[in-house]
C-alpha cells in the first residue's frame, strides 16, 4: 500500500480558507439532511492532566467521504516551542474502503475550523460588523483572522491573550500581514467593548469573555473550549446571546460553554435555538434584528476534517 501524505504546505496550497468555507457549507448541508455518520468524538485523557488523544471517525454520503482523525491535545507544549495540537487524519475511499491519504491534521483542522466559524459569522454577523476582536493569539487566532476578513469588511482588530510579548508580536505581524490596523490590548474587557466580532480562542478552563462587556449587536464564535468543564464564556454571555452549536448532541455532551449554565440551572436545552445546519438549509432563522447578539459555539466536528480531506485530496489529484 503506498498511501500519498499531504504536508500543512500542500494543504494549504489545495485548500485556502475562502474555498472551504464553502465546502463546510456542503457538508453542513448535508449534515442538516441527515446524510452524514457523525459519532461523538473517543478522548483519552493523560492521567496527570498533561493532555489528550482524540479520535474522531465521520462518514459522509454525499458528498462521499470516509475519514478519520486522530489528534494530540497537549497545551503545554508551546512552552516547549512545539504546537499544541497534533496529529493526522486517515481517509478512505468512501465506496471500498482502501486507505487513499494520511493528512496532517493540525493545518486541516485550523482552515476548516476558521471556515466554520466563518460560515457561522456569515450567516448571523450583522451585515456591516467591521470591528473584529480575537481572544488568543494561537494558530487559530491566525487562521481566524484570514476567515472574517473573508465574509466581513473587517477595518479594526484588536487582539488579547495573558501573554504580553506574543499578542504584541502578533498585533505586529498581523497589521503587516493583512494591511489593517492590529492593537494588542492589556485586558480581554478592553479587546471586547464595542466590538462587532468576537473570537474567543483560547486554552483557558475558566471565562475570558463576559457578557456585560458585550455591546448589542455583537457575534461570537466560541472555538477554544470542548470539555464539559472548561468554559470562555460566562453564563451571561451565553445567557444575553441566541445561541447556535454545529452539533447539539456533540454541545450537550462535551461544551462546558452551555453545560456549565445548564447544570447551574440558569438555561435548559430549549435555550440552544438551532444548530448551524439549520441555518444553512434554511430551516431556522439567522439574526432577529441589529441589536441581537448571536453565539456559535463550535466544538469542531469529524464530518468537517472527513469533507476538507476529501477536497484536499480532489484537488491534489488534479494538480
Amino acid at each position: 500500500m503506498n498511501l500519498k501524505y499531504l504536508d500543512a504546505g500542500e494543504i494549504e496550497r489545495l485548500l485556502p480558507i475562502a474555498d472551504c468555507i464553502d465546502v463546510m457549507e456542503s457538508a453542513f448541508s448535508a449534515f442538516g439532511r441527515g446524510d452524514i455518520v457523525q459519532p461523538l468524538r473517543t478522548v483519552v485523557h493523560r492521567p496527570d492532566g498533561a493532555g489528550s488523544l482524540y479520535v474522531m471517525p465521520s462518514f459522509n454520503s454525499h458528498p462521499a467521504a470516509l475519514a478519520v482523525k486522530l489528534i494530540s491535545v497537549f497545551h503545554g507544549n508551546r512552552a516547549r516551542g512545539v504546537p499544541s495540537h497534533q496529529g493526522i487524519v486517515v481517509a478512505f475511499d468512501a465506496a471500498s474502503g482502501t486507505p487513499a491519504a494520511i493528512l496532517d491534521a493540525a493545518s486541516l483542522t485550523a482552515i476548516r475550523t476558521a471556515a466554520v466559524s466563518a460560515l457561522a459569522t456569515r450567516l448571523l454577523a450583522r451585515s456591516d460588523a467591521d470591528d473584529l476582536t480575537l481572544l488568543g493569539t494561537g494558530t487559530q487566532a491566525w487562521s481566524h483572522l484570514e476567515a472574517m476578513r473573508v465574509v466581513r469588511p473587517i477595518r479594526r482588530v484588536r487582539v488579547w491573550s495573558p501573554n504580553v510579548e506574543r499578542r504584541r508580536t502578533f498585533a505586529e505581524k498581523a497589521a503587516a500581514m493583512h494591511d489593517i490596523p492590529v492593537v494588542a490590548t492589556d485586558s480581554p474587557k478592553a479587546a471586547v467593548e464595542r466590538a462587532h466580532i468576537v473570537c474567543t480562542l483560547t486554552s483557558s478552563a475558566t471565562p475570558v469573555l463576559h457578557g456585560d462587556w458585550l455591546a448589542r449587536g455583537t457575534h461570537i464564535n466560541a472555538v477554544g473550549a470542548s470539555t464539559p468543564n472548561a468554559r470562555e464564556l460566562d453564563t451571561n454571555a451565553v445567557l444575553r446571546s441566541r445561541v447556535v452549536v454545529d452539533s447539539l448532541r456533540a454541545a450537550l455532551s462535551e461544551s462546558g460553554d452551555l453545560l456549565i449554565p445548564i447544570r447551574e440551572g440558569a438555561m435548559d436545552e430549549g435555550s440552544i435555538a438551532a444548530e448551524l445546519a439549520d441555518l444553512v438549509l434554511g430551516s431556522a432563522p439567522a439574526r432577529r434584528g441589529a441589536d441581537q447578539i448571536t453565539l456559535f459555539k463550535s466544538l469542531g466536528l469529524a464530518m468537517e476534517d472527513a469533507a476538507a480531506a476529501a477536497a484536499v485530496i480532489e484537488r491534489a489529484a488534479l494538480a
